[in-house]
């Protein structure tokens, strides 16, 4: 998809970020010396506040994407709530 769709190398240094339409999930794919990684995170009740108007590419800073991650909406100036969980069952 990185090469094909948004013809992008994606043996760069670069990240890639996706997002599901539900915007509760998001992936991000690099190479690292050898291989691929992939990272992802799921939210459990809110939404990432994803740019809107986006189709294709757009290029964020470190502390852009650590704020995407957290929940942070620049709109509202505040990050997702905070789950706190004692157990998986």
């Amino acid at each position: 998809m990185v090469e094909e769709s948004l013809g992008l190398d994606p043996f760069s240094e670069h990240l890639f970020v996706f997002c599901n339409r539900r915007r509760d999930r998001v992936k991000i794919l690099y190479w690292e010396r050898n291989g691929f990684c992939l990272w992802a995170k799921r939210l459990e009740r809110q939404r990432f506040h994803w740019p809107k108007g986006i189709e294709a590419v757009l290029t964020i800073s470190g502390q852009q994407l650590n704020w995407l991650l957290d929940g942070y909406d620049s709109s509202r100036r505040k990050p997702h709530k905070r789950l706190c969980y004692s157990s998986l069952l």
